[in-house]
């Protein structure tokens, strides 16, 4: 399974070999730092641990420092040498590699169908109409308070609010997944990907590919 970290850069269009116009997002991916190695015997699951995005060590814990020490010197040495990352993400069923090794655009290449998940805007606090897409009431027959209210939520003897009911509410900043993206751009010198169409969050989101 191919994967990699990446943040939202911008969205730009390319042009086909048949003038086609293509909408795609860049996204500047990688490198990043296996920090752990889970397995069976230890873990009880086999999966691999990596890091995404340099930070500074004053700005680090001492259990962050120790934890990613053995990525980044291969020893244990003083915490205080040792680089610290932003972003610390788990793969599962992942093999064959070892803490230290360096992943990098490189595992994608053009044509590859990729799955991509991150953050979706954040929208505050909205309404029914904008949130669930309801109607709303009339514009007419003398009415004039009620054109974006939700209307009645059932009636009866009902003493609470059932769960799941559609009110307004906080919308957005939801972990979303769009599966089936293709890759049509791999810039290795500056660590980009270029991907079909449109994917979740703003710009700076970090996203995870999945290949």
């Amino acid at each position: 399974m191919k994967f990699i970290l990446g943040k939202k850069q911008n969205m730009m269009q390319c042009f086909n070999d048949d003038g086609t116009v293509v909408p795609a997002t860049v996204i500047a991916a990688g490198p990043l730092v296996v920090t752990q190695v889970k397995t069976p015997d230890t873990d009880g699951y086999t999966a691999v641990q990596v890091a995404f995005e340099d930070q500074k060590t004053s700005r680090a814990t001492k259990a962050h420092l120790g934890h990613v020490l053995p990525a980044q010197t291969g020893k244990e040495d003083s915490p205080s040498t040792a680089g610290a990352f932003k972003h610390l993400r788990e793969f599962r069923d992942i093999e064959e590699i070892a803490v230290g090794d360096h992943i990098t655009v490189d595992v994608f290449s053009v044509g590859d169908v990729v799955t991509v998940s991150g953050l979706s805007k954040g929208k505050g606090f909205q309404g029914v109409v904008k949130r669930h897409g309801f109607a709303g009431g009339p514009r007419t027959h003398g009415q004039k308070h009620s054109e974006r209210e939700p209307g009645s939520i059932g009636g009866g003897l009902r003493n609470k609010v059932p769960k799941g009911m559609r009110m307004a509410g906080r919308m957005g900043g939801d972990r979303i997944t769009v599966k089936n993206l293709e890759v049509i751009g791999v810039d290795r010198e500056n660590n980009q990907i270029l991907i079909k169409g449109a994917i979740p969050g703003r710009r700076g989101t970090l996203v995870e590919i999945v290949g």
